[in-house]
């Protein structure tokens, strides 16, 4: 999953055939007595008005709508979609509410992912139905939100997100004059599908696929920035950012993610308008932070938020540390805290994600060999001591039998030394107290704002968005060096990954997947 540089532009797995791009035609929607379920690709309902032309123009449209993004509907077969990619509890709630009459359909990344053949993070479905209409067809199934209410529903241990086509036009407020190439004489369907896909915040994501009809309606050509390996806003990018400044941070994710490129227009927005991120709350922040740093994509990420002024916003300390390395924006160099988040990245996917701790563990971690480098020996027996809980004896003993030459390119390790057990446990006890030191002062303010000082173009940030929950999470994984053998744990056998556990915070899961990122980034494995 990582990118190991900033010039990439990785296409689509997929082909696009130039028949399947098509205007509307108004659709008709045939009424069934029985609606069959979702199970098998072969039991869909097929909707016989996407049979026929392949192609169909609209009437009537003007010259200078012709330049704009032509509404398009495709057949999601042609593009390899099959319903055993849509997850089995999605599938559940989709059949649940199309047996009651209502229509249906996917919306957003999960249909962006579906294309590019990727397994989607989560699912989103948007219904005809009344959100109360929603709760009375499922067991177990609440409304939240005030603001924009949804429905969760619950299906074994799996929440899926069922929005409300009424509930979307309530909160509605663009002005329906963007330019964006709505034909005239279009039906109430295409207008109600159009109008929510405008509020989406980019055109990849705003596709909406109904899985019975084996249609995919594309209003703001999100295709064609699939198939070009862009990211662009929906409406003009500085009234997107400014109508609602996360856009910034999920534009990076995204990028990062897919390996994609930003629209001219977007790039530009997203670093003009950078600052305007530290208008989000705290929790915002650390919510879109894990979605860069724990799905598979965190070295992309680093190097866009950095590429783009935003990392010196985010995290000072680490922008510090890129700015003494003499990493240029656009470069394509790496570095031991790159490496060691490329190497973490290798063992993530969006379907599994580690738990927060360990991204923070890892800057913590990285920034206490910057401020103070370590013999190579040192570092790997740190790491044996995190992933056994405590045993240092053990891990000295593992780490003096190390035979394989370390990574000679990072000045955080000191050349290898002769180093006695003892002198060797005394240093490995030192790099504890740096670390715990090193994250003390990674959720202090004043710290962190005098992180980029030396450096006074930089935009004053002093955002500490670390919660006191995280920050002794992060404690326990790593104060088992320094407290010793912890009564009760037993360190991970064998080098499989249990995600469940990783992402709900197992102990014994992050400090074997700390100690395989460490290994992997001290000892590259294509080295003897």
């Amino acid at each position: 999953m990582a990118v190991p540089g900033l010039s990439f532009v990785c296409k689509p797995h997929f082909s696009l055939r130039p028949p399947l791009f098509h205007c509307f035609r108004k659709i008709r929607f045939s009424s069934v007595a029985a609606i069959e379920t979702l199970d098998e690709p072969e039991v869909f309902i097929k909707d016989k008005s996407s049979q026929g032309s392949d192609s169909s123009h609209r009437n009537n449209v003007s010259e200078e709508d012709s330049k704009l993004p032509q509404w398009k509907k495709l057949n999601s077969q042609d593009l390899g979609i099959s319903t055993t990619n849509i997850s089995k509890p999605t599938r559940k709630v989709l059949n649940g509410l199309k047996r009651k009459g209502y229509e249906v359909y996917l919306v957003g990344g999960c249909v962006r992912d579906l294309i590019l053949k990727r397994t989607p993070k989560d699912f989103d479905i948007i219904t005809t139905a009344e959100l109360r209409e929603v709760v009375r067809a499922f067991s177990r199934c609440e409304i939240v939100g005030r603001r924009f209410p949804i429905c969760h529903v619950h299906i074994g241990d799996t929440i899926v997100e069922v929005s409300s086509f009424s509930t979307s036009g309530q909160k509605f407020g663009r002005s329906l004059n963007y330019k964006l190439g709505r034909p005239a004489g279009c039906d109430e369907k295409d207008f109600i599908r159009w109008r929510n896909c405008l509020q989406r915040d980019f055109t990849i994501n705003g596709l909406m696929f109904d899985p019975y009809a084996r249609i995919i309606y594309d209003y703001m050509g999100g295709i064609e920035d699939i198939r070009k390996a862009k990211v662009r806003t929906v409406i003009p990018a500085g009234t997107s950012f400014q109508e609602d400044c996360a856009r910034i941070l999920r534009a990076i994710r995204i990028a990062a993610r897919l390996g994609f490129s930003f629209s001219r227009e977007t790039a530009h927005f997203i670093k003009n308008l950078s600052c305007s991120i530290l208008r989000l709350d705290k929790s915002r922040i650390l919510m879109e932070m894990n979605y860069m740093l724990a799905y598979g994509s965190a070295e992309a990420s680093l190097r866009l938020l950095w590429k783009f002024g935003l990392l010196e916003i985010l995290l000072p300390i680490q922008a510090a540390y890129f700015v003494s390395n003499g990493l240029r924006r656009r470069d394509k160099r790496s570095n031991m805290l790159l490496s060691l988040f490329s190497n973490l990245d290798r063992l993530l996917a969006p379907d599994r994600p580690c738990h927060g701790s360990l991204w923070v563990g890892i800057l913590a971690f990285h920034k206490a060999l910057f401020d103070k480098p370590r013999d190579p020996l040192v570092v790997a027996a740190y790491s044996l001591v995190v992933h056994n809980g405590g045993d240092i004896l053990e891990a000295v003993n593992i780490a003096t039998r190390i035979n394989k030459s370390h990574d000679t390119s990072f000045r955080e390790l000191s050349e290898p030394r002769n180093l006695e057990n003892q002198t060797l446990i005394n240093e490995v006890m030192d790099l504890a107290a740096s670390v715990k030191s090193t994250l003390c002062k990674m959720t202090d303010e004043h710290f962190v704002s005098q992180a980029m000082s030396a450096y006074p173009q930089a935009p004053f940030s002093d955002l500490v968005f670390i919660p006191l929950a995280l920050y002794l999470k992060v404690c326990k994984v790593f104060e088992c060096v320094r407290e010793g053998a912890e009564k009760g744990f037993v360190a991970k056998q064998g080098s499989r990954i249990d995600y469940e556990l990783l992402a709900l915070g197992s102990l014994s899961e992050l400090r074997h997947t700390f100690a395989r990122v460490v290994f992997d980034t001290v000892y590259p494995l294509n080295r003897t």
